[in-house]
């Protein structure tokens, strides 16, 4: 068997992006070169590693090799870790896990702050649910992670994003200054299981509210579409401004209700020695915008 770590790279490379072009822009090659390796792949392990579709997703024998090409990966970034800090140069990849609304929503800004401000440093994004980031942190598939309400610990908090009930911008209370929950039980109530829906839940009970979504809708920008179509309402976190277009309003709840966003590398173990930087580039690039531009900055570290 002649697997290597370019074939490794481009298989990962299209599970967390989605697609074979998304990948391709993600590593820098072109197209062809991702379908080539990842084909080169599929003839080693005797067999399809990808359902190619939109997106992209793997089959039962590329879940099967996914965790083991992630663990093959890990020990190479251990050990570009190491030659970094002997050179006492920042530089390498480090793999950023998030969920949906901060990948989408908060992290392309970032990601263009960051190259401008640590450009030896290769930040690749992937997306979870915000129950998977802290058991990626942990195993080695993620170097750091994008931590939502995280319990004290070592990370740096990023942001305070405050939650807000999302509608078309032709609905009957799309004027108001802010909603109640209990304004919205009137619509189809739609939520994203991949998402909020933990958190959307939570707040329901203090607020007398029962929650009943008439529809969960695993993809963000799908749900979004629903939106706008009329087809319900949805809370969604301020972080997801950048992706409502201009006929849907953004309206904060009363009371008011946030979640902390905390930049973190694994509780237990070394961290990758560009996240500190990273954090703190993002931290203070946040604190210098707007809020009307995304989440407001938070005030002070975590933990």
């Amino acid at each position: 068997m002649s697997v290597n770590f370019p074939q490794l790279r481009a298989f990962l490379a299209v599970v967390e992006a989605g697609g074979f072009g998304a990948a391709a822009d993600e590593l820098g090659v072109s197209q062809s070169a991702v379908s080539h390796a990842v084909a080169a792949l599929e003839r080693e392990l005797g067999g399809p590693l990808l359902v190619r579709a939109a997106p992209a997703r793997p089959t039962v024998l590329g879940r099967r090799a996914l965790p083991h090409a992630r663990a093959a990966l890990a020990a190479v970034g251990a050990l570009e870790r190491i030659a970094a800090d002997g050179e006492g140069a920042l530089r390498g990849t480090v793999r950023l896990a998030a969920t949906p609304t901060v990948r989408r929503g908060l992290l392309p800004d970032l990601l263009r702050h960051w190259r401008a401000e640590l450009p030896g440093v290769t930040v690749r994004v992937f997306e979870g649910d915000s129950g998977e980031l802290a058991d990626w942190l942990e195993s080695g598939t993620a170097d750091a992670a994008v931590l939502v309400d995280p319990p004290p610990g070592p990370g740096l908090a990023l942001a305070t994003d405050g939650y807000r009930a999302l509608l078309p911008r032709d609905h009957p209370l799309a004027n108001e200054p802010r909603l109640a929950l209990a304004d919205l039980a009137d619509d189809p109530f739609l939520v994203s299981p991949d998402g909020c829906e933990e958190r959307v839940r939570d707040l329901h009970a203090p607020a007398g509210v029962p929650f009943a979504p008439a529809r969960r809708v695993r993809d963000l920008a799908t749900l979004i579409g629903m939106v706008q179509a009329g087809l319900g309402v949805t809370v969604l976190p301020e972080a997801s401004r950048p992706l409502i277009g201009p006929d849907l309003v953004l309206l904060p709840l009363d009371p008011p209700a946030a979640r902390r966003l905390v930049l973190s590398g694994p509780r237990s173990g070394p961290w990758h020695p560009a996240v500190r930087p990273l954090a703190t580039a993002a931290a203070e690039h946040l604190a210098g915008e707007r809020p009307a531009g995304g989440a407001r900055p938070g005030p002070v570290p975590a933990g």
